[in-house]
């Protein structure tokens, strides 16, 4: 499957149908109806007949359409899945599965939902998963995590139950801890989850920026995963949307800059041109490898609907 972009990923509980409704118009790439953290345990049962109604909804734009069920170690996870897939399943685009540490857990919930779909129907293998990363055992075990399955889309960083997990000694989600100051606490993870996301043709997704009225704040941390790799980051508030947005697309100037080497490079390797496999572009030697980076950088900006200067274009899938 052509992965869709996922630059912003917004989070909404599925026990506020309130807010799901306005979620639906909003300009993020995905939208995720919450049964896990966001629901209070008395509030679940309710929440998955809101989240299955609000799937349905004529209201929604091109965002994907995610559920983040809870996870396995709940008595809660199965219900989820049955009802929500059961009663909305042809209106799943995904399903994000929190706090996983093992490919069984994966596993399990292809199967499950492989029921499902033969039950309603269904194409067989259309909804995706998400596994997300929250904890040390998870993280360790990513690579078979990331093959457990072919519904397997993305691989989703967990900072908060991450941060807990391994002792970090901060209370604030995604900050870097007093006392740290050689470098970036969550580069490794970032990084490792990254790696595993490229390895097996995945996206990766960095998690959330809790302080929602530090837009600053927000946009660093957006531009810094942005920078690794990332293709999106989840966003809990609507005025993070189109900074998420735009520090996961291109900038203008870099995307007129590869479409350049591009196509000085495709003129040089060329007969005509030489038949060179390396060119100067603006003082900078570029050969396959620089050609390559180009390339990816352009593909980013045409799936963004951020063209070289003088064409026109809209965002829409990635190609793989």
């Amino acid at each position: 499957m052509t992965p869709r972009l996922r630059r912003s990923v917004l989070a909404v509980p599925g026990s506020s149908p309130k807010m799901m409704h306005k979620a639906l118009s909003l300009p993020a790439d995905a939208v995720f109806l919450d049964l896990e953290d966001a629901v209070a345990p008395a509030a679940k049962d309710q929440a998955r007949a809101a989240v299955a109604d609000a799937l349905g909804s004529d209201s929604w734009g091109p965002q994907l359409r995610l559920v983040r069920v809870n996870d396995w170690t709940t008595d809660a996870t199965f219900r989820d899945v049955l009802e929500v897939t059961g009663r909305a399943g042809r209106h799943l685009d995904a399903i994000v599965l929190p706090k996983v540490r093992t490919a069984g857990e994966v596993q399990a919930l292809d199967l499950l939902v492989t029921q499902i779909e033969r039950e309603q129907g269904l194409p067989v293998g259309r909804i995706g998963i998400e596994p997300q990363i929250e904890d040390s055992v998870g993280l360790l075990h990513i690579d078979a995590i990331a093959t457990a399955s072919p519904r397997v889309q993305t691989l989703v960083f967990g900072p908060g139950d991450f941060m807990a997990d391994v002792g970090m000694r901060t209370l604030t989600v995604g900050e870097q801890p007093d006392g740290y100051d050689r470098g970036d606490a969550y580069h490794h993870v970032l990084m490792t989850i990254l790696l595993s996301a490229r390895a097996h043709g995945l996206q990766a997704i960095d998690g959330p920026y809790v302080q929602v009225r530090d837009l600053d704040g927000f946009v660093a941390a957006a531009r810094h995963s942005a920078a690794l790799g990332y293709d999106g980051k989840w966003v809990l508030h609507p005025t993070q949307i189109d900074a998420a947005n735009e520090a996961f697309s291109p900038r203008q100037a870099d995307v007129d800059r590869a479409h350049a080497i591009v196509e000085t490079y495709r003129g040089h390797l060329s007969a005509d041109g030489g038949a060179r496999g390396a060119v100067v572009v603006d003082g900078e030697m570029v050969d396959e490898a620089g050609h390559r980076m180009a390339r990816v950088i352009l593909e980013a900006g045409r799936a963004s609907g951020v063209l070289p200067s003088g064409r026109t274009g809209s965002p829409g899938t990635m190609e793989s």
